[in-house]
């Protein structure tokens, strides 16, 4: 099992969590399956950037994105080096720390 390490956030996790997951599982299924309910409002299909995450620890044991993850990742609030769409970064065998930004773009739920 591969251990999924979030830190704290405001909303979605205020103490942080650590979640334990099968290797191929994505990072967004995996939190939204514990209860930590990451964004994805295009259903994962790889069309927003609302499940945008940072990978603090871990991220070069990743697979790395594809082209189609790098260009929407090119949209996201916050956008750093270590940045993966959750719904596309699959985990492996190696423990993740993850951080959810504080901040999403999503027109819908900002009411715009």
């Amino acid at each position: 099992m591969t251990q999924l390490i979030f830190l704290p956030h405001e909303e979605l996790c205020p103490d942080g969590a650590v979640i334990e997951v099968e290797p191929g599982v994505t990072i967004c299924d995996a939190a939204n399956n514990q209860g930590i309910e990451i964004e994805h409002a295009c259903e994962k299909s790889c069309a927003c950037t609302t499940c945008h995450v940072i990978v603090r620890e871990g991220f070069d044991s990743m697979e790395e994105a594809d082209e189609v993850e790098e260009d929407m990742l090119d949209k996201a609030w916050g956008l750093e080096p270590e940045s993966r769409l959750s719904c596309q970064a699959v985990v492996g065998d190696t423990d993740l720390v993850i951080e959810i930004p504080k901040y999403t773009i999503n027109m819908v739920s900002e009411n715009h």
